[in-house]
């Protein structure tokens, strides 16, 4: 039963979300980088459910263009397992504050240096 199935789905990925959320980094990069790791050892798994998918979508008169721009190649497969890792290579950014401009203009409309506008 679909609706059971991706109800499921959907209730471990949020636990995951909550989870990560929580995480350090180290755990997080981890994650990343297991995960693009199971993306390259199920390179064939992921191209046989995408065929199974698209050969549905097909029959299902889906267009040609549209079943060409879904259909997964093994470079768009490594390019997500490279993104992966890229991400898991850059800073964490949870946690830190980045361009904070204090603005001490109350009394007008608007300030040039913080963008606020008053309505």
């Amino acid at each position: 039963d679909i609706k059971s199935y991706m109800t499921r789905i959907g209730q471990q990925a949020r636990k995951a979300a909550s989870e990560m959320a929580r995480a350090d980094t180290d755990t997080k990069n981890r994650a990343l980088r297991y995960i693009a790791e199971a993306i390259r050892r199920d390179v064939a798994l992921l191209r046989a459910a995408n065929r199974k998918d698209l050969d549905i979508a097909g029959e299902n008169g889906l267009e040609p263009a549209l079943l060409d721009r879904l259909t997964l190649s093994e470079k768009a497969i490594e390019t997500m397992a490279a993104g992966l890792e890229q991400i898991a290579s850059l800073a964490d950014p949870i946690g830190e504050i980045t361009n904070l401009k204090y603005c001490t203009v109350s009394s007008q409309t608007s300030c040039y240096t913080c963008g606020y506008t008053r309505t």
